[in-house]
């Protein structure tokens, strides 16, 4: 057999078995959004375990500490709240008000996050959807995104228009 068909053949064989061993799949760019939260003083921990509920939860989006920033976290004595200034860009404050009166900061740093995500505050009372927010009560402690928000998460950085108004300072109270 002539070399240059035998080189073609071993190319279609080895295609071929990558194919059959790893089926194609659909390709989904995941975006990684860097943020800083070197100035969330004691939410610092909450911050990193809210990050890590949303990079456990959705596929098209993963949130990595680092610099430059795509959002910041602060720590300050309002209420919390969120600038989202485009999807996956922002500000975010962690406000002490809401947890002295008892409210628990991881809840709270991964609703925030949920608005640079592009996710709107939904003041539907329940304790399982995640951007019920304050709403919920103090009693509720669930920082997990429902399965609609994190659809719609994954969505938004699918090129779906967030409901979210970014611009504007949202603040949960």
């Amino acid at each position: 057999m002539p070399s240059p068909l035998r080189l073609a053949l071993s190319l279609l064989l080895t295609l071929s078995c990558l194919l059959v061993s790893s089926p194609a799949q659909a390709v989904t760019m995941v975006r990684v959004l860097r943020y800083d939260a070197s100035r969330a003083a004691e939410f610092r921990g909450a911050v990193d375990q809210a990050a890590q509920i949303w990079n456990s939860s959705v596929s098209n989006v993963r949130l990595e500490p680092g610099t430059p920033a795509h959002f910041t976290v602060r720590a300050d004595n309002g209420w919390p709240r969120a600038l989202p200034t485009s999807l996956g860009r922002g500000t975010i404050w962690m406000g002490r008000q809401a947890t002295d009166q008892g409210y628990h900061p991881v809840r709270i740093a991964t609703h925030e996050i949920g608005h640079i995500l592009g996710l709107p505050d939904r003041r539907t009372g329940r304790c399982s959807d995640l951007m019920s927010g304050s709403s919920a009560g103090v009693s509720c402690t669930n920082p997990n995104p429902s399965a609609a928000e994190r659809a719609e998460v994954d969505g938004n950085f699918a090129g779906s228009t967030p409901q979210v108004t970014f611009g504007s300072v949202h603040v949960d109270r």
